[in-house]
C-alpha cells in the first residue's frame, strides 16, 4: 500500500515535478527537501532520458543538463535516498519506460520500496501494456498511476475503474509548457471518473499560476505543476533554493 492518499487528506493536493540531478546531485536534494518543506504535498521525481517524448522545451533542458552532469537512474536513486533521510514526502517517479526497462523491472521496482517511493508515472506506457510493469509494481507496494487526456473520450471510464493511487488528468493535448489558458472542460471528465472511482483526481499541463491553481482546485483534488518549477531551477541554477520555495509557497495557498 503506497503512501499517495496522505497527500489528498488535508484538501487539494499541490504537486510539483522536478527533474532529479539538475542542476546537480547536491542541489538536487535541497530542492526536493525545499518543495516538500514548503507546500508540496506529493513530488513527482524525473528520471533524465535523452527523448522525453511529452515534455516541453523547459523540461528538455532540465533532462540536458541533468545528462550533462552524469546523472544516471542510480545517482536518483541515491539522490531519493538522501531525500528520505529527512523527509517522507509522498514520491512518484515520472520516467519513460526504457530507463526503467534497461534498469531492469525487478531491481528498479525493488529499489524503489526500499525508498518508500509510493508510484511511476510512464506517459508512454499505454493503458493496454500497462500489464508489462503492473504485477511487478504491485509485488511492491508501487501504485502505477493512470493518465487521463482529453482525446481519452470513451476510455475514461476504463482507465478510471482500473486506477491506483491517483489519476493523472492531463489538462491540454500536447506535450508539457505553460499555458496562458486551460480550455478543456476539465469538470466534465472529472465527472465521468467519479462515476466509477474515489480514487483521487490531478490536473497537470500547462498550470503555472496561482489563479490557474486556485480553478482548478475547485473542480480536481490535486494540481500538478512541472515546467514553471523547472523553468526557476533553469533560470536561477544553484541559487533556485529562495524563489522555488516563494512559488510553491504560493501556488499551495492558492490550492487551499
Amino acid at each position: 500500500m503506497s503512501n499517495i492518499a496522505n497527500a489528498f487528506k488535508d484538501g487539494t493536493a499541490f504537486i510539483g515535478f522536478v527533474t532529479a540531478g539538475d542542476p546537480n546531485k547536491e542541489k538536487s536534494i535541497q530542492y526536493i527537501l525545499d518543495m516538500a518543506e514548503s507546500g508540496c504535498d506529493l513530488i513527482e521525481i524525473g528520471i533524465p532520458f535523452t527523448d522525453p517524448l511529452a515534455e516541453g522545451p523547459v523540461i528538455q533542458q532540465a533532462n540536458l543538463r541533468a545528462l550533462e552532469s552524469n546523472i544516471n537512474t542510480d545517482d536518483v536513486f541515491d539522490i531519493l535516498e538522501e531525500v528520505r533521510k529527512k523527509s517522507d514526502v509522498p514520491l512518484v517517479f515520472l520516467t519513460y519506460i526504457n530507463p526503467v526497462l534497461a534498469y531492469g523491472y525487478e531491481k528498479f521496482f525493488s529499489k524503489c520500496n526500499d525508498l518508500e517511493i509510493d508510484g511511476i508515472i510512464a506517459p508512454d506506457l499505454p493503458f493496454e501494456e500497462k500489464d508489462e510493469i503492473d504485477e511487478i509494481a504491485k509485488n511492491h507496494g508501487i501504485d502505477v498511476i493512470s493518465l487521463i487526456a482529453p482525446s481519452s473520450k470513451e476510455r475514461i471510464q476504463m482507465i478510471a475503474s482500473d486506477a491506483t493511487g491517483f489519476i493523472y488528468v492531463v489538462s491540454s493535448l500536447g506535450v508539457t509548457g505553460i499555458r496562458n489558458e486551460i480550455e478543456t472542460d476539465l469538470e466534465v471528465i472529472i465527472d465521468e471518473i467519479r462515476n466509477v472511482t474515489d480514487i483521487p483526481t490531478a490536473v497537470g499541463f500547462g498550470i503555472s499560476t496561482p489563479e490557474q491553481a486556485r480553478d482548478i482546485s475547485k473542480v480536481s483534488d490535486g494540481v500538478i505543476v512541472g515546467s514553471a518549477i523547472v523553468k526557476i531551477i533553469g533560470d536561477y541554477g544553484e541559487n533556485a533554493s529562495e524563489p522555488l520555495k516563494k512559488y510553491v509557497k504560493e501556488m499551495k495557498d492558492a490550492c487551499r
